[in-house]
């Protein structure tokens, strides 16, 4: 399988990270703007699109801050890569920022970047920011 490259987008959020993790973190919320539907078992997260899905580990969260997940995919490959959801408060203007990291192959990263940024603006679109 090839190397995959890690990249990272920086979206500004009209939201508190107390109202805005919950989009990031649960089922329902992702379920709003990320896929058709998800399920939940614990840290094994199954996503849902078109009929099709795929399955993530949630490895690392922290309320109101942060949350990553590894795909089964990458898993089973005995890789590193994941994606994250990190929310970052500016300390001087308590401006929100939503910094999105994935790792895909190099040849798929300028159609991931429009993929995430269509999904991010549904998001914003759905916390009304």
């Amino acid at each position: 399988m090839a190397d995959k490259v890690k990249f990272e987008l920086e979206f500004p959020v009209k939201a508190s990270p107390g109202m805005l993790f919950p989009f990031l973190s649960t089922p329902g919320g992702l379920s709003e703007w990320f896929c058709d539907d998800v399920n939940s078992r614990g840290e094994l997260f199954t996503f849902f699109w078109d009929g099709a899905e795929e399955s993530a580990n949630m490895i690392k969260k922290k309320k109101d801050s942060f949350i990553q997940f590894r795909w089964m995919d990458d898993v089973e490959d005995g890789n590193k890569n994941y994606f994250e959801f990190k929310i970052i408060v500016d300390e001087l203007t308590h401006d929100v920022s939503l910094i999105v990291t994935d790792h895909v192959i190099e040849e798929e990263v300028e159609e991931s970047k429009r993929l995430w940024e269509s999904q991010i603006h549904d998001l914003l679109h759905t916390i009304g920011s």
